[in-house]
């Protein structure tokens, strides 16, 4: 199976913070992927912006070094560097504006990516409109973290939109650009084997875990301003959740999809302290401790949390979501685990009644996904029951096609070409700032100190209690 590379229009794209680290790391690999692929032709250009002074070449240079592990080939990477521009402009100053209005070109997609601070998002559109640079049909890119609160993330939304439509907004959330996330909506609504039986009465609970193995070390001082669910529950989480528990558009556009996103996030149920386990990791051997990595002896931010959900509709009502997420944790893991209800009456003489069936949906690290299901066990002697899993592993499954886009890829991809289905509308964003600000705020008034739990664990005994209170269990992370 060979995956099509659909080429895009020729584009001018201005990377604002272009030698940061987001940008090396995996914006201008993403770009030279796409373009060794062919998706976009030699008449695009790409645009580095930043404060830092550099010449051209010098900015090249740095662009070459983001990309050279992907570079096999010097003619590809010299056509490449071709395409890449630099110009040093001063995101709240006069310096650099209009050397940018002369370089964008008429005639081609203006595409302005944020790859900065969220302070500076406001500012930046302000200019973009004010110098002329922006266009009715010019794209801005903005990224996480939208807001740190509702307010905040409504000041911001407010701030773009006085300058840009919203169809010309695009929030990024990198989980939308995973396959596999694409692919539980491709499972649910392109087969007819998953979709009737996509509801309480057939499941009995879905796990979400994102297990990372990594400290903060690091970024400690950002993240304690933000913890586990500002930085991962309420985005992260919250969109498979979504894509998980949505009911099916009546067509797949962008706003067909994000309308019934926002259905779910407005029918979350308040989640109680005692559905939530927080969690802080502790030193363990050579690796410190959250508070030693934070610079905050005192701090109270979770580096984990769990929590119990309810969807309070009709197709999930009596289903649990449990959502799970945490730093130190025993190994990076990112999977949707739909756990459907045992068969409800046992015909086989002198066996167990089996557990129910397990739909495992993996993220990461090995994309794919795993049925486990009830069989025979081989061989004479009765009928003696097993499990066995029907396992599909991209990689393996998938031979011949291309190697899998990062999601960064696909998500600039889909901004050049007008395609906001996997980026996320301002009113999703302040509806799960609304669910999440009461929950937060929860902590704060209680006064609730997170639970600590050792590096390489699965968390603390909290989110263990939280389960087994419900006479169920955690997928082993790992497994």
């Amino acid at each position: 199976m060979v995956s099509r590379v659909i080429p895009v229009s020729s584009f001018d794209l201005v990377l604002f913070g272009a030698t940061g680290d987001l940008a090396q790391r995996k914006i201008w690999p993403g770009l030279f992927h796409r373009f060794l692929a062919g998706q976009f032709d030699e008449q695009s250009r790409i645009l580095g912006v930043s404060r830092s002074e550099h010449t051209r070449e010098a900015f090249q240079a740095r662009v070459q070094k983001a990309i050279a592990e992907e570079a096999e080939n010097a003619d590809d990477v010299a056509r490449f560097l071709e395409l890449v521009d630099y110009i040093s402009l001063d995101a709240t100053g006069e310096r650099g504006w209009e050397q940018l209005a002369g370089a964008v070109r008429d005639g081609v997609v203006r595409a302005f990516y944020l790859s900065v601070a969220p302070r500076f998002f406001g500012p930046i559109a302000r200019r973009l409109q004010q110098s002329g640079v922006a266009t009715a049909d010019s794209r801005i890119v903005v990224e996480k973290p939208f807001g740190h609160d509702l307010d905040s993330a409504k000041a911001l939304n407010a701030e773009l939109s006085e300058c840009f439509e919203e169809h010309q907004i695009y929030r990024i959330d990198h989980y939308l650009g995973k396959e596999t996330v694409q692919n539980l909506m491709a499972l649910r609504f392109a087969n007819s084997l998953f979709e009737p039986l996509w509801n309480s009465s057939h499941i009995d609970h879905v796990q979400i875990t994102v297990a990372e193995s990594l400290s903060v070390d690091g970024r400690g001082e950002y993240y304690d301003q933000s913890g586990a669910m500002r930085d991962m529950v309420q985005n992260h989480l919250m969109q498979l959740l979504c894509l998980t528990a949505m009911e099916p558009p009546s067509k797949f556009t962008p706003n067909a999809v994000r309308d019934e996103k926002v259905k779910v996030i407005e029918a979350l149920e308040a989640v109680p302290v005692k559905d939530i386990a927080r969690g802080q990791y502790e030193a363990s051997g050579d690796q410190g401790s959250y508070r030693e990595h934070a610079g905050n002896e005192d701090s109270t931010t979770e580096s984990f949390v769990a929590m119990k959900v309810d969807v309070a509709n009709w197709r999930w009502a009596g289903t649990p979501f449990y959502l799970r997420t945490g730093k130190c944790l025993r190994r990076r893991m990112s999977e949707i685990s739909v756990h459907f209800r045992a068969p409800p009456h046992m015909i086989f003489p002198g066996t167990e009644t089996p557990q129910g069936n397990v739909l495992v949906i993996r993220l990461q690290p090995d994309e794919g996904m795993t049925l486990h299901t009830t069989i025979k066990d081989p061989g004479p002697g009765g009928m003696r029951l097993t499990e066995a899993s029907l396992d599909m592993t991209f990689a393996d499954s998938l031979k011949g096609s291309e190697q899998p886009q990062d999601a960064y890829e696909r998500l600039i991809m889909d901004v050049i070409r007008g395609d906001q289905t996997l980026f996320m509308r301002g009113d999703e964003v302040e509806a799960a700032w609304s669910w999440a600000d009461p929950i937060i705020a929860g902590w704060t008034d209680r006064n609730m100190k997170p639970q600590p739990y050792d590096v390489g664990s699965s968390g603390p005994e909290d989110a263990l209690l939280l389960m087994h209170r419900d006479g169920r269990r955690w997928r082993a992370i790992g497994s």
